[in-house]
């Protein structure tokens, strides 16, 4: 069993080779966490930034756009990125409906498609 602190501690590690688009580093890294974790999207996000910031946008929406999760706010961060993903590979309209899919759902995926989409964000004074 993974503890949530190593969890972390792998993702941030992750995130490191991810930023550089380290995709051999931070591969090992986000699909063990993947099985760990395989209920949240947090994993998959890593894979997709490592090759969005090697310049491999297509393969990154292919990691994401088939993406299902049970919980509602892990399905909008899967989409968000996705549709992030989907823009930079030059697929504009299929960009826009992962996007406004993500906005429907709640949590910080849903706030991130509604900035990317240029919507107004709720905040919590709002609700």
């Amino acid at each position: 069993m993974l503890e949530a602190d190593d969890a972390r501690f792998l993702t941030e590690i992750g995130m490191l080779a991810a930023g550089r688009g380290d995709v051999r580093r931070a591969d090992p890294i986000f699909n063990a966490l993947r099985r760990v974790r395989p209920d949240r999207a947090y994993p998959l996000v890593g894979l997709a930034v490592a090759r969005l910031n090697a310049g491999r946008a297509a393969e990154a929406a292919r990691l994401l756009e088939d993406a299902e999760f049970t919980d509602p706010e892990e399905q909008a961060l899967a989409r968000a990125w996705c549709g992030l993903a989907l823009q930079l590979a030059g697929r504009g309209a299929e960009s826009r409906r992962a996007l406004t899919d993500a906005a429907a759902l709640p949590g910080e995926g849903a706030a991130l498609a509604r900035r990317m989409l240029g919507l107004a964000v709720e905040t919590q004074n709002d609700v």
